[in-house]
């Protein structure tokens, strides 16, 4: 498994991830309507057109997705246990359709779990930027994670 168990985990520790996702106007509507989400600024492209963006602003969730996605595969993927909660969520940059997205995570704390003997905790801080290097996107996350021999995997 490519994701990390706990142990493997440095406090400082940082990863520029190697995936990167262009996102579309298709992507936006769909997210936005799956998600009950009629707000004519992510899906009204004549309504956009009036505001100060001048065109469909991407869901901001849609965005926390794609940047917390993006950090799976070279830390969680495989080793979590739990996703405990994201914190400090913000949005600096707006991002439309075109924008092509990247993520970066840093370790910020670890602790291991008082409850769960063999697994920890492990603070990322996951930051999201475009294409001209804007942070877009940035959220604290905390995940209980797998200890070093898989402790604390399903049917172990």
């Amino acid at each position: 498994m490519p994701g990390l168990y706990f142990e493997e985990f440095e406090e400082g520790q940082s990863f520029d991830h190697a995936f990167s996702r262009t996102v579309t106007e298709h992507d936006n509507i769909s997210f936005s309507l799956m998600t009950l989400n009629p707000q004519p600024l992510h899906i009204d492209a004549d309504f956009a057109s009036r505001t100060e963006f001048g065109k469909p602003l991407f869901n901001s969730l849609y965005t926390l997705g794609i940047m917390i996605g993006m950090t799976v595969y070279d830390t969680t993927l495989g080793t979590t246990v739990a996703n405990l909660g994201m914190n400090d969520v913000t949005f600096p940059k707006p991002v439309f359709a075109g924008d092509t997205l990247k993520a970066h995570t840093k370790v910020l704390s670890l602790r291991p779990s008082k409850s769960r003997p063999g697994q920890g905790i492990v603070e990322f801080e996951h930051t999201a930027t475009n294409q001209h290097g804007d942070v877009v996107a940035r959220c604290t996350r905390a995940a209980l994670m797998m200890g070093g021999k898989g402790e604390g995997a399903a049917g172990s």
